[in-house]
């Protein structure tokens, strides 16, 4: 009876397979969509330079035109102070049209290069400056820069 049983249940496989080439083209097939896999752009990138050609150096007699807004944090009040140019800006709808006015008059002038430039003190709370930034590129301003070095505004 033992006969009879081993026939039943016999695990002998009568076909033998070698998996190795299919493995081989697994593997190639996952290097190959991993190198060309591409990664999603974060969403918190800032299209923004620091100048190149300004900063820490002597004081210009003559400086570069640009557009700029300074934003300085008030201790006593807990708020951000905006100025544009020696004017303290209010409200964001009053920073949008001086900044678009005077892109407009450089456009005119055929000075469409002229940067914005975003001028942040130390102790302004980031989302402050990336509104300024976010404001100066849905007004179509191409060259939007972080100032870097001390201010060039009278406090």
């Amino acid at each position: 009876m033992s006969h009879a049983n081993s026939s039943e249940g016999g695990s002998d496989n009568p076909i033998s397979m070698n998996v190795v080439p299919m493995i081989d083209i697994l593997f190639c097939l996952c290097v190959f969509f991993m190198c060309s896999f591409k990664f999603k752009e974060l969403e918190g990138r800032l299209e923004a330079w620091l100048p190149k050609d300004l900063g820490n150096g002597p004081m210009l007699t003559d400086p570069p035109p640009e557009i700029r807004v300074a934003l300085t944090w008030d201790a006593d009040k807990q708020t951000t102070v905006r100025r544009f140019g020696q004017r303290t800006v209010s409200n964001d709808d009053e920073l949008s049209a001086l900044l678009a006015s005077v892109h407009t008059d450089y456009v005119a002038m055929g000075r469409d290069t002229v940067p914005v430039t975003v001028d942040g003190d130390e102790n302004v709370p980031w989302d402050q400056v990336v509104g300024v930034l976010d404001m100066a590129k849905r007004l179509g301003i191409a060259r939007v820069e972080l100032a870097r070095g001390p201010a060039l505004f009278m406090k």
